[in-house]
């Protein structure tokens, strides 16, 4: 590890906490970029850690980078990363993304934090924020080291890709149209050697933008959220790279996590039906619902979930780590 040096973080460092930055490869052979957040008073050994990332097409100097700081400060060793093709991650072509390989991001996070001298092994969770709230979930029906995953703000990226919000779009003529969307756009990358990008937070943005749209943008576009690296602050992702999104379904074995998971929402979130569904999905059926908590913080947007510290019930967060990773 080695001392990060000057950059732009959308926040200031806390004073009892430290950052260092790592890197770790995944089982694909990328190189993944991260900042390691830990108490100044942590102990050389036996250490709970956390691996956080999100929001989906966001670097880890902005949201995640504030989650794992403020875990930092009350007590947790906190990995805050890049995922694949993004940020100071490696993988190329850049601005690609993959639910097996982002799940695998998680996954080889949890090896980085296994093998660290001052980490229990045994004493592992995850945050996903974001989109990656729902691939943190993937992570933790795939992989019984998590001992605790916090889905904050969470989309159901497979759910949005193949019916729309609010599943608006949920018939097959609606798929194969984008389908045959994402095939012409394939072929242009194809003729052109390069991948257009999409999907950037629009700037400026029309009259008509939905309450959501603004929202994104009051974090993306100015210097409360802003960074260079940052997808959604710029230019977005490769038009063709969702395409898997669509044809996978992300939370499908849900109901089959054993450990525990708190799903996190705004309550006027445009996205809480995704946690809220996905939270059913942990809980009506399964013989593991138990230890399973959704918490909607009063009056909170989707957005004000990603750096609002007057919204972000941390001591709630760090209080469900502590009872089910500690």
């Amino acid at each position: 590890m080695k001392k990060e040096m000057n950059e732009h973080y959308t926040f200031e460092l806390l004073d009892n906490v430290t950052r260092t930055k790592v890197h770790f490869t995944n089982h694909f052979g990328i190189e993944l970029t991260g900042d390691v957040y830990a108490p100044k008073s942590a102990a050389k050994t036996g250490n709970a850690a956390l691996a956080v990332c999100g929001p989906f097409g966001a670097v880890k100097e902005q949201a995640s980078g504030l989650y794992a700081m403020h875990m930092a400060s009350r007590g947790f060793v906190a990995l805050a990363f890049d995922p694949s093709y993004c940020g100071e991650s490696g993988g190329v072509p850049r601005y690609m993304n993959s639910p097996d390989i982002n799940t695998e991001d998680f996954m080889a996070a949890v090896d980085f934090l296994s093998v660290q001298q001052n980490i229990d092994a045994e004493k592992i969770g995850i945050i996903g924020i974001c989109g990656w709230g729902g691939i943190a979930l993937n992570a933790a029906a795939a992989d019984p080291r998590i001992k605790a995953t916090v889905a904050s703000t969470m989309y159901d990226l497979s759910r949005v890709a193949a019916k729309g919000y609010n599943d608006a779009s949920d018939n097959e003529e609606s798929r194969h149209q984008m389908r045959k969307a994402v095939a012409k756009q394939r072929l242009v990358d194809a003729k052109s050697g390069t991948y257009a990008l999409a999907g950037g937070v629009a700037d400026p943005l029309p009259d008509d933008a939905p309450q959501f749209a603004k929202d994104y943008h009051a974090y993306y576009k100015t210097p409360r959220g802003y960074h260079e690296r940052s997808l959604n602050s710029n230019d977005g992702w490769a038009v063709q790279a969702g395409s898997s999104l669509a044809n996978t379904k992300l939370l499908a074995y849900v109901d089959e996590i054993r450990s525990a998971v708190m799903v996190l929402h705004g309550e006027n979130a445009h996205s809480r039906y995704m946690g809220e569904d996905a939270f059913k999905s942990m809980t009506a059926a399964s013989q593991y619902a138990a230890n399973k908590e959704l918490v909607i913080v009063p009056g909170a947007s989707h957005c004000d979930l990603y750096d609002n510290l007057a919204k972000i019930p941390f001591e709630h967060i760090a209080e469900f780590f502590t009872a089910n990773v500690q």
